[in-house]
């Protein structure tokens, strides 16, 4: 089974709203049910999962309705991993192959969720990426240039991530135990405490914006159609 879980936890400070961002309207509809359809539509999407802000649940649910796919809307936490991992426990089969979706990111493309699921048939973890187009600098604590990587082997991450799910339970399981543990990336988890799972890239795209800032509600509202 493949399983869209949307995260919708968010708060929208950096946009400068009263309302979480996920529920601004673009062309009539909001952020979330752009998002919702993108994987609706997808003919190998069988379940959508959202995950919210507990004080957002009810509206959550009034924005669902109309999806059939959408079978669960489940509470977040206090970190975007708790969100994460409430997804990760509503699920008890290993081999459900889960999407984990930025809700904000409504412009993600068939292809790219294809890719994703696609992948999961070889690999247990997948991330999407895009090249970075600017020169990426690591700084000392004194603000003093450490090291330039080469541009060509570096990649801005986008989602979703698509994990096998007894993959990502096992990585957060041992996670949870490091009194260390900090993340805001589910495949950063993967990598750090399964070192032996490789991770499959699949190409993304520039089209596929975290809604953030008011100007990428202007990108978006050129983008989406009715």
């Amino acid at each position: 089974m493949v399983v869209a879980v949307l995260l919708a936890g968010g708060s929208g400070s950096r946009m400068g709203s009263e309302r979480p961002k996920q529920f601004l309207e673009v062309k009539g509809k909001t952020i979330l049910e752009w998002t919702i359809e993108a994987f609706h539509r997808h003919p190998l999407v069988d379940e959508i999962a959202i995950v919210s802000r507990p004080d957002c649940i009810e509206e959550v649910k009034r924005l669902a309705c109309p999806y059939p796919k959408v079978r669960k809307v489940l509470p977040g936490g206090k970190e975007r991993y708790d969100s994460s991992l409430a997804a990760i426990r509503a699920y008890r089969e290993d081999g459900c192959r889960l999407l984990l979706h930025d809700a904000v990111r409504p412009l993600v493309s068939e292809r790219i969720i294809t890719e994703c699921i696609e992948a999961l048939d070889s690999y247990e973890a997948v991330n999407v990426a895009v090249p970075c187009t600017d020169t990426i600098i690591e700084v000392s604590d004194e603000g003093i240039i450490r090291r330039i990587p080469p541009r060509s082997s570096l990649r801005n991450v986008q989602t979703p991530q698509g994990f096998r799910r007894g993959t990502i339970q096992r990585a957060y399981s041992i996670a949870l135990q490091d009194p260390a543990f900090q993340t805001t990336d589910d495949c950063g988890v993967v990598f750090r405490y399964l070192p032996d799972v490789p991770i499959r890239v699949v190409e993304g795209d520039m089209q596929n914006i975290k809604v953030t800032y008011p100007r990428d509600l202007l990108f978006m509202e050129e983008k989406v159609e009715r």
